[in-house]
């Protein structure tokens, strides 16, 4: 092979288009993580807290906290899912919501001896992958708080 000559199908010569259509099918992909994460936080989190489902009820009363806990919680987790559909909050969303799984974690740990202990951490690494991803949002934020 001459000097002159590229070896095809190299990362190098991919074209622009194949870089685009990458780009944008990881934007789709983050976004339908985001979509799936906040139906999960908004339905199957917040929803048995904030509508007092005796599941959830027990599970405060095991760990001494009551129904305030469990109301705030849920809507925390409610917010927290609105939030990562709303562009400029997704990655603080994301960030808020990691460190909610890092104290659910403890709990599992600490009250219900380690059972679903997983959930939560399993939970931390979509949610941190958004926060790094929608970084940049975190200017247009300190952007809107500045103004007021």
């Amino acid at each position: 092979m001459s000097e002159t000559t590229a070896p095809t199908g190299s990362a190098t010569s991919m074209t622009p288009t194949a870089t685009s259509g990458r780009a944008r099918a990881a934007r789709i992909a983050l976004r339908s993580l985001q979509v799936l994460l906040a139906l999960f936080y908004g339905i199957a989190s917040a929803l048995p807290k904030l509508i007092a489902h005796p599941s959830a009820v027990e599970s405060f009363d095991r760990i001494g906290w009551g129904s305030g806990a469990m109301y705030t919680i849920g809507a925390l987790e409610l917010a927290g899912g609105v939030a990562l559909l709303i562009p400029v909050l997704q990655s603080v969303a994301a960030t808020a919501l990691s460190a909610l799984m890092v104290g659910a974690f403890i709990v599992q740990l600490t009250a219900f001896d380690g059972q679903n202990a997983a959930t939560p951490l399993i939970l931390i690494v979509p949610l941190a992958l958004i926060a790094w991803a929608r970084r940049d949002h975190n200017k247009d934020l300190v952007r809107l708080v500045r103004r007021r």
